[in-house]
């Protein structure tokens, strides 16, 4: 399961071509690309807030916010990810390109949609409300990790299929190369 080295890759490829096309030509890849960043730069924020809040107990109105905005821009980037998915593999979610990364994005949105309703029905402290944010923030983490190394799988895969001597021939003739 490795690229590089002397070895042969036993990994399948993230994409076939035919998905590989697909994804190059939504408008949905374009719209996940635009919006993964901005949800970074909105975690990072939010974080900033909530250890502040947690560390001098100042800025609960603006720590709380931020986690909504946060939560708001995790639906919209769930949404638009699963229409992308749909587009590119021909279903919704847990196409087995991205199974266990949306596996671990239901955790991620659970744990954000807790914290919703905590808040709504003032289930939980703020201290313990900050908290949850923290864990559904950890998990959106690892989450955002998985993805990154996706991407990072898929370059390598495109760089392998490009430096493969069968690679003109294949792109020719539509044939994928093995």
């Amino acid at each position: 399961m490795r690229h590089g080295g002397g070895g042969s890759s036993a990994r399948k490829p993230l994409y076939s071509a035919a998905e590989r096309m697909r994804r190059d030509a939504s408008r949905w890849t374009l719209v996940q690309g635009l919006l993964a960043p901005v949800q970074f730069l909105v975690f990072l924020v939010s974080l900033v807030l909530v250890i502040r809040f947690l560390a001098t107990g100042e800025g609960e109105t603006a720590a709380t916010v931020s986690i909504v905005v946060k939560t708001l821009t995790l639906y919209t980037i769930m949404v638009t990810g699963a229409i992308w998915e749909k587009a590119v593999f021909g279903q919704y979610l847990f196409a087995p390109s991205f199974f266990w990364e949306d596996a671990v994005s239901m955790i991620v949105i659970a744990l954000h949609t807790a914290y919703l309703w905590a808040l709504l029905t003032d289930a939980l402290s703020v201290n313990q409300l900050m908290t949850l944010a923290l864990v559904a923030y950890a998990t959106y983490v690892i989450n955002a990790a998985q993805f990154v190394w996706k991407l990072r799988m898929a370059r390598l895969d495109a760089a392998a299929k490009t430096a493969s001597p069968d690679s003109l021939f294949s792109l020719e003739s539509g044939v994928p190369a093995r």
